[in-house]
């Protein structure tokens, strides 16, 4: 006989304000005119993610393995991937609600008065609100589920909005209608593997949950050839989302197609999310497999760093240059979940925190250098901007050293807290390799710092737009962030290791 699903809505509120939200903003995008559309759309976004929060903060001492017939499991390190992710698609939304509408600041920008105007002009596209929340609610699921379709699931929700978005970019047409189809034609590649993965796991286990297939695992049942090819497909998966040699193809092309405040969002939010999901399917599904796939993720994390670092050094448009940092940073992250113990779960969990708010911070610098086309994404054309505007190339640069792992930022604790749990459990060959990458990483940020300051400018149009209260408060609270974590780590790193925690 069939039962109805037991579902506890208390549980499972943080995710459904979110996916209220966005069904309102549906609404309001078909309904409401033009007029208030922007000002209603970004009020509900904001206020969603609030409330949200809110319901994070009350269930945060809460765990349960039933919140969703068995399928979601709320538990410490669940419940602050969550509140992460909040927190940045916050930050990133501020700067999202600011694309390409500069009327105040048109001024500044160089050339003609009709160029002008066509920069002042610039209409916001309001359905990129509910497509924000909508991708939100997928990657707050997407660190809870705890079986293998509700994983897809999450997946293709988080998924979907981040195609239709990345092909938005007014400015760059052709560029972001192409970063768009290779998003979405690789994506589909990547899920038809994590789903013949879940196919071949649940053949070796006779289970789609994770606790099933780690008890099948203990218990030496079903074929191994089935679990090994279980793993490599499901790890594809997973390795595209986020961004692991050799799934990386995508990220570039992405990165700088997409419109700017939009890649901000992406590199963050999907990261964390996807990273939140990895490392609860290997502590916890896995786990007792670490012998068959450790020695793939250590191939796939040295190669990651390795390559990530080294062609950063060649690239000369910066949204570009970043997308092959966060190649990088995907593989030390891996790190941590070959680390496999509490240690590398708090680093993790750390990391992600401070590469989020890194990242955001870095693309809402890109967003204010422009000339009178739009953004100046030429790193070339970036050379002397530290004497035009020593402020706004000093926050940037306060990004980059945190990136590179220099000490006082939060870049440079991430690192150390990472390395040291792999150490910890033998992993030296990844961290040596991890520490060489970050040493060929640091030249190439360095080198940026050399043209931003101690280079002659050239005689160009290219200025920095003064950004408006709401670009201004998500930068200066990244850089506040970055500092902080460096100097007082303490502040976070308690809290992560109270919540690192992952519930079976």
């Amino acid at each position: 006989m069939l039962t109805a699903p037991v579902l506890n809505y208390s549980l499972l509120a943080p995710i459904l304000v979110v996916l209220g939200g966005a069904l309102l903003g549906v609404l309001v995008e078909a309904f409401l005119s033009k007029a208030v559309r922007p000002a209603a759309q970004l009020a509900i976004a904001l206020g969603t993610l609030v409330l949200s929060f809110a319901q994070i903060i009350r269930v945060r001492n809460l765990t349960s393995l039933t919140a969703a017939v068995n399928s979601v499991t709320i538990d410490g390190a669940g419940v602050f991937i969550q509140g992460t992710i909040l927190v940045l698609a916050f930050i990133a939304l501020l700067l999202i609600a600011d694309q390409d509408n500069f009327a105040a600041q048109a001024s500044a920008v160089p050339g003609s008065e009709e160029e002008r105007s066509a920069i002042a002009t610039g209409k916001i596209q309001t359905e990129i609100f509910p497509l924000t929340l909508f991708a939100v609610a997928g990657m707050m699921l997407f660190p809870l589920a705890s079986d293998l379709i509700t994983l897809f699931v999450a997946l293709e929700v988080l998924s979907l909005p981040l195609y239709l978005m990345a092909g938005l970019s007014r400015r760059r047409r052709l560029l972001s209608q192409e970063a768009a189809l290779k998003y979405f034609l690789l994506g589909a590649y990547s899920s038809a593997f994590f789903l013949f993965g879940a196919a071949f796991l649940y053949g070796f286990s006779g289970s789609l949950s994770l606790n099933g297939i780690a008890a099948a695992i203990t218990g030496g049942q079903g074929n191994d050839v089935f679990l090994l090819i279980g793993i490599a497909f499901l790890s594809v998966g997973l390795l595209f989302k986020v961004g692991a040699v050799p799934f990386h193809s995508w990220t570039p092309d992405v990165y700088q197609g997409a419109p700017t405040p939009i890649t901000a969002f992406m590199a963050a939010c999907t990261k964390v999310a996807a990273f939140g999901a990895t490392l609860r399917i290997f502590y916890v599904g896995l786990s007792a497999a670490q012998w068959e796939w450790k020695p793939i993720i250590t191939v796939v994390a040295i190669l990651t760093m390795a390559v990530g670092a080294i062609a950063a050094i060649a690239q000369r448009d910066v949204k570009r240059a970043l997308a092959f940092s966060s190649i990088a940073h995907a593989g030390f992250l891996l790190t941590g979940v070959l680390a496999l113990n509490k240690s590398g779960l708090s680093a993790s969990l750390f990391y992600i925190v401070a590469y989020g708010f890194t990242t955001i911070g870095a693309f809402g610098i890109v967003t204010l250098v422009r000339d009178s086309a739009g953004e100046v994404t030429d790193l070339n054309r970036w050379i002397g901007l530290g004497k035009k505007s020593p402020f706004i190339s000093g926050m940037f640069v306060l990004f980059l050293l945190s990136f590179a792992g220099i000490p006082l930022t939060s870049g440079f604790i991430g690192k150390f807290s990472l390395f040291n749990a792999a150490y910890e459990t033998g992993n030296i060959t990844v961290v040596v390799v991890g520490v060489l990458a970050s040493a060929v990483a640091a030249f190439f940020y360095l080198r940026i710092v050399v043209m931003l300051f101690f280079t002659e400018p050239t005689n160009d149009s290219v200025t920095v737009v003064i950004p408006s209260i709401m670009t201004r408060f998500a930068i200066t609270f990244c850089a506040l962030v970055t500092v902080v974590l460096g100097v007082y780590p303490s502040l976070l790193l308690n809290t992560t290791q109270t919540f690192a925690n992952f519930l079976k």
